[in-house]
């Protein structure tokens, strides 16, 4: 009678079935990352990652894998952790708009996480596509740092088709005025220093105006178009977010937030990646960039307490298995870990931090046990095939580690082996 086999390892099975990469360079040859083509199936949103901002070698991978999931697989969207409705004007210089330095102009004020580049090369490559690539916000207005950023558009939109509401609108742009800045780590600082009386006008001003909105939709048509209407809803919807989260923000650092409260964000960022997939072509499919913590399946949760749900938890549920999460991590360099400084230009400064070696447990550690340089493991195989020993419970998050079911909260990990921090963060 043969042999039962042995339990198989998940370090013996990358080593014997991970994608290797041959390079890193985003202007490289690509054929390297035919096999992902498999990997991702049919997926329609397949989301990629990464375990810090402001990382070179992640930048440049993600770069790689959108022009081979734009030129080899069909897809025709980049959707981009940034703001919805900062996003049109990018959106309209990637289709050829303006001047190409424009771009400069655009970005000025916003945190440098790595949208620069990837839009340069669509703006090239839509020169002579037969079939664009648009590009998409789907975040908050200024990662959470201000609520000008939709507001003001949502004041446009009612001097045309409301105008007795502008007033309204008017109130909430001057207390969103009051706090507002480059990014959350300067703004919620702000917003909890404003009297208790401007926060609740300015929650209940926000209501009033989105009651209105659904309330009366039929009117705004018979004044103005469909796409007017629902960008103009859904900026509203992203600044009532943004107010929510500072609220939710302000009672976890208190020790006194509901479970889950943060998850406002997140749930926005998987609602406005639905909203966009809803109004593309039948057969569209996107690339979606964000943080690991964004895009993975698995609640986050601290101390054994739920801190909240990551895009990529509502994204799966709506889409099944036509989501798919591909996470960046690294095993050795540095990492860039950000400190909270209201002084500084983003309200954090970036420091470049040396990696240890990986904790045992971590899908990092896995990879140095594999002796796997970079490569791309897929964890829905993974999933299957491996029988034995301890499976990942955590994944770097900067110079920490998140602690979550790793092969449950991604359906594949690229391993770049070494991390460097940018240059492009400034302090």
């Amino acid at each position: 009678m043969p042999e039962s086999p042995g339990p198989t390892m998940l370090a013996d099975w990358i080593r014997d079935h991970a994608i290797p990469l041959k390079h890193l360079d985003s202007d490289d040859p690509l054929d390297d990352l035919e096999p992902l083509r498999e990997v991702i199936g049919a997926a329609r949103v397949v989301a990629i990652g990464e375990n810090s901002h402001f990382i070179t070698e992640f930048a440049r991978m993600r770069q790689r894998i959108l022009r081979f999931l734009v030129e080899r697989c069909g897809f025709t969207v980049l959707a981009f952790e940034y703001g919805f409705s900062e996003g049109f004007p990018l959106d309209a210089w990637a289709q050829g708009a303006g001047a190409d330095d424009e771009l400069a102009t655009h970005l000025a004020g916003t945190i440098p996480v790595g949208v620069g580049e990837p839009l340069r090369w669509i703006r090239r490559y839509n020169a002579t596509a037969a079939t664009p690539v648009r590009f998409a916000g789907i975040d908050i207005p200024a990662a959470g740092g201000s609520l000008l950023p939709a507001l003001g558009p949502v004041a446009d939109y009612l001097r045309e088709v409301d105008p007795g509401m502008l007033p309204e609108a008017e109130t909430a742009l001057r207390i969103a005025a009051s706090f507002a800045g480059a990014s959350a780590a300067s703004a919620a600082p702000a917003w909890t220093r404003l009297p208790a009386a401007d926060q609740d006008a300015l929650t209940a001003v926000l209501a009033r105006l989105l009651i209105r909105f659904r309330a009366v939709e039929s009117l705004y048509l018979s004044r103005g178009d469909q796409r007017g209407y629902d960008i103009a809803r859904r900026q509203l919807e992203a600044a009532v977010t943004a107010d929510y989260g500072f609220r939710a923000m302000a009672g976890l650092f208190a020790g006194t937030g509901l479970a889950g409260d943060t998850s406002a964000r997140d749930c926005f960022m998987a609602e406005s990646v639905l909203w966009h997939l809803q109004r593309c072509a039948p057969a569209a499919r996107i690339v979606l960039v964000a943080h690991n913590a964004h895009i993975q399946k698995e609640p986050v949760s601290f101390d054994g307490h739920l801190t909240g749900f990551p895009m990529g938890h509502y994204l799966h549920r709506v889409l099944g298995d036509g989501y798919f999460a591909l996470g960046l991590t690294s095993t050795e360099g540095h990492t860039a870990d950000m400190r909270p400084d209201e002084s500084a230009p983003f309200g954090f400064t970036v420091e470049p931090t040396p990696l240890h070696p990986p904790e045992r447990g971590s899908i990092e550690s896995s990879f140095t046990d594999a002796g796997l340089g970079p490569g791309i493991v897929d964890l829905r195989r993974a999933r299957h095939e491996v029988t034995g020993g301890p499976v990942p419970d955590r994944t770097r998050l900067q110079s920490a580690y998140l602690h979550i079911p790793v092969l449950d909260a991604f359906d594949a990990v690229l391993n770049t082996a070494t991390s460097t921090v940018s240059g492009d963060i400034r302090q």
